[in-house]
Parts: structure tokens; sequence; C-alpha cells
């Protein structure tokens, strides 16, 4: 009888081991990776929404209206980076895609949306972008488990929510945010997580630092910048620049102060001054009056921003006989937290354009940095840029060929950079220099702009999002320009006619009038 009694207690106990392990086996979510992205998925019975009124708008509307209209919210929908995408999947194949939409349209991307690149077909979580199911699903970050041991290619795990037997739906949905829970978060859509990363850079950093998908050579370092400069060192994030106003974000750059929790804003706000140019002539339209009004606003804070980050300096440079004969134009970094510029820097332009005139002849000395009528760069221009090279050491830009950096010249944050031009046929004492230096931006060069747009995916037509029928001259913003006036020293020229005709290896200088005389002749 004791030995039933004993039996029948230790069937018991391993019926409920295995009812215990089963249920355990069940509860627990799939962990799935999409290499080359580092983007991972825990995948239950929860699913990703769309930022709608029945689901997000309706109890954030202020964070909803900020982030509509934001880089975020058009992330997917960029004909510059589709365009790019386009191409990228055209040379090396569909798999380098999952490394660009695991960043672009993260939620879409994982659920499979993204499998072929039709705008014809996807449906309002992919055209979202990084919507706000995106960021506040990110459960935790995988920064140093990525090849570099820094975060890299959406280095993050998306759970939007975890599986639970007892609720009605099967799951209840979670989301992570940077605040404390509260009785009654989430107003029973969702249960809310406290995640204090969410407030610092880390939460940016895997989608901000991006490695070449084969050869693993940082191309987009702009967390990196970040991690290395003084805005880290003193505790300001990215938050604390991109989802600010314009006033917060000139405080938090000057005087190193963290913005109040009111000062917040869905706002993600960087230099892509074209996309939201772009985004309020579809969004006319389309006549959605309220969202061109966003845009608008968007625009406006961008330019503000780039008009904010960097100061001119304008000094003269004497040899040693004390005659003036070369002028110093040296640009500051002093607001931005990365370089100047950042992101995909062998593509974005940031330039000088200076004229000196003798005021005395009106005689231009030096006149460079000029765009020509076809949207085009003199090849005498100052680019603050980086020039990336192939593995045979050919120059490129495109980020799928990009696999090193043959030179960098980049502005670090609360850091300069000295552009010297030589005055070549200085005109004698006593002449009154008037210099003129301004900085000036764009996302691309015309030549890059028209080979992009001319290259979309399917269901991508610029008349039909824009009601543009040719591509049209790439904006540019002029960041900052001074002016000022300098005295000459020293003797004349002896030979300005000689001086002229040196049209090869003298930057900065134009040909004359008489050096193309001379050409014809």
């Amino acid at each position: 009888m004791k030995r039933k009694y004993i039996g029948l207690v230790m069937g018991l106990i391993a019926s409920l081991l295995v009812t215990a392990t089963s249920s355990f086996a069940e509860e627990q979510p799939e962990l799935l990776s999409f290499k080359p992205s580092n983007l991972q998925w825990e995948k239950t019975k929860a699913d990703f929404v769309a930022p709608e009124i029945s689901t997000c708008a309706g109890c954030h509307p202020r964070q909803y209206e900020e982030w509509r209209g934001s880089m975020h919210f058009q992330s997917f929908q960029d004909p510059i980076y589709l365009g790019e995408l386009n191409l990228a999947i055209k040379a090396v194949g569909k798999e380098v895609s999952k490394q660009c939409e695991g960043c672009h349209t993260p939620a879409a991307f994982v659920m499979g949306e993204t499998a072929e690149l039709d705008f014809d077909n996807l449906s309002p979580l992919a055209k979202a972008g990084v919507s706000c199911d995106v960021c506040h699903s990110i459960k935790r970050f995988t920064h140093w488990e990525t090849p570099s041991h820094e975060p890299e290619n959406g280095s993050y795990v998306l759970s939007p929510g975890r599986n639970d037997d007892s609720d009605p739906r099967g799951f209840v949905r979670t989301k992570y945010g940077p605040f404390p829970n509260y009785e009654g978060c989430g107003g029973g859509f969702h249960e809310c997580v406290e995640s204090p990363k969410h407030l610092t850079a880390e939460l940016c950093a895997g989608c901000h630092h991006v490695y070449h998908y084969d050869k693993h050579f940082p191309y987009e370092f702009t967390y990196g910048e970040w991690k290395k400069s003084l805005y880290a060192l003193n505790g300001i994030q990215c938050q604390d620049c991109h989802m600010v106003d314009i006033d917060t974000f000139k405080r938090s750059a000057d005087e190193y102060i963290k913005p109040k929790r009111s000062e917040y804003h869905h706002y993600f706000n960087g230099a892509n001054f074209l996309m939201y140019f772009l985004g309020k002539l579809r969004a006319e339209k389309e006549g959605d009056t309220k969202l061109a009004e966003n845009f608008q606003q968007k625009y406006e804070m961008a330019v503000q921003r780039l008009q904010a980050a960097a100061e001119i300096e304008i000094d003269p440079i004497y040899n040693e006989e004390g005659n003036l004969y070369k002028i110093r134009v040296r640009v500051h970094n002093r607001r931005a937290g990365h370089n100047l510029p950042t992101s995909l820097t062998a593509v974005r332009e940031m330039w000088l354009e200076v004229k000196i005139t003798d005021k005395k002849t009106g005689k231009v000395l030096i006149q460079s940095g000029y765009v020509d009528e076809k949207g085009e760069l003199a090849g005498d221009t100052h680019i603050f840029n980086t020039k990336g090279t192939d593995e045979h050491e050919i120059f490129q830009i495109d980020p799928w060929k990009v696999v090193s950096n043959a030179e960098v010249g980049l502005i670090p944050p609360k850091g300069y950079r000295d552009i010297v031009y030589t005055i070549l046929y200085p005109p004698g004492e006593g002449h009154e220099l008037d210099v003129h230096a301004k900085l000036r931006f764009r996302q691309a060069s015309q030549k890059v702009a028209e080979k992009l747009l001319t290259s979309l995916p399917k269901g991508v037509d610029l008349n039909k999002w824009y009601g543009l029928t040719e591509i049209p001259a790439v904006p540019i913003v002029d960041m900052t320009e001074t002016n000022t006036t300098m005295m000459t020293t020293g003797e004349p020229s002896k030979e300005p006619n000689l001086i002229d005709k040196l049209t090869t290896g003298w930057s900065h200088v134009p040909k004359s009038s008489a050096a193309k005389e001379e050409e014809k002749k």
C-alpha cells in the first residue's frame, strides 16, 4: 500500500513537471534574426500596430502629430534613400536590403512585408517607417554582441508584447518608455515598462552607426562621433538636441543643460530639410493641409538648426616681410553634437563659397564655391566631406561599394577646420579687400540626386507623390556667412599676366578673361 501511494505521488509530480515544462515551453517567445541586419524580433502572439486614431494617436495626439511629419515618419518614404536602396539591390542582391530595412521600417521588415519592394502594396505599418511601435517595442540593446562590440546596423531586440493565456487575446502588448509605470498606464491597450535606456543615446545608436554589410567598414558613424565629444562627456544625449525646439537645442549645446521633461517633443529633427520640402509637396497634392503645415514647421526647424550649427571667422596671414598674401577662413562646429556634416558624408555636400574683391579696382582676386548652371560645384570648391574608396582604391559614394576612406574632411563637435586661400597676384599696398565667406549645405549634389531619383523602385512615382514632372534643383541652405575688409601691404605682383596663365595646380584661382583669350589664340 505504501509503495502504491509513493508511486501515485511520484506519478503526480512527474505529470505536473511535464505540464509545467510544456506550459513554460509554450510561453517562450521565438527570437528571430535577420542578418546582415543585427535586428532581432522576440516573436509572440502580440502584433505590431500602425500609429492611428484607434491605436497610438487616440491617447497620444500631441506626440502623434509631432512624429507625423518627422524624419522617422518618412524614413521609408524618402526617395533619395529608396533610389539608393533599389540600386544596391540591383548591384549586390536583395539580401543587402535587410540591413537598410531593419532601420528604415523595422516592424514591417521583421514581419516579412518588405520581401518584395513594391510600394503599391505596402501596409500603413510599413509606410510609417520608424513608428511609435518601433521605438517603444525595443526591449533591450544588443550593442555589445555585434562584431564591433558597439552599436551597429539595428542592434536591438523588438518585442511588442508577451504571450498571456489569461488575456482573451492570448497576449498583452508591452510598451517600453523612459518614465515610471503608473496605475492605468496604457489604458488597457498595453502595459507600460520603464526603460531608463530610452533616455540615452544608446537608443539611437543602433541605427545611427552603420557598417558595411560585408567588409564591416563604418560609413555612418554619427553615434561614434558623439561618443568622443564634449557633449557625451557632459551628459548631453541625442534626445537633448533632436527632440526639443530650437531654443532648447541651443541651450543644450551651449551650456550643457539637460531639458526638462516638458521640453521634450517627438520632433526627431535634424538637417534633412529636403525631405520636409518634398513632404510638404506631397501633403499639398493629397489635400492634407494640416500635414503640409506640419512639414513646413519641420522644414523651418531643420533650416534653423543648420544655421545655428556653425560659425565662420576670417583672418589675414602675413609672410615674413609683413605682406598680406593669404587669407584664412576658419569654420567652427559650434552646436552639432557630431561631425559637420554627418551620416552619409561621401554624399552630403557642405562647402565654402568665397569671394575676395579688390574694392579699389573692382577686380575679383579669388572666387570659389559657386554653383554652375547645371547645379554642380566648381572643381576648386572646398567641400567638407569624406572621400570613400572601394577595395581597389577607386573613389566611390555608393554605400555598398565604400569600404575605406581616403580622406576625412569633417569638422568635429566643438572643433574647427581652417581653409587657406592664397592671393597669387596681390595688388600692392593700400588696397582694401572685401572678403565674403558663406557656408552652404545640401543633401546631395545635383548629379547624385538625379541618379537616385531616376532609379526608384516600383510604386514610387515623383509625379504621383509630389507632382514633379522633372528632377528639381536640389535645395541649398546657407548655414552662416560673414563679411570683412582688410588692407593689403607689400609690393604688387611683378608678373600678373604670367600668374593669370597658371590655370592648373592652383586651387581657388579662376581663369581670368586674359587667360581664356590666350587659350583661344
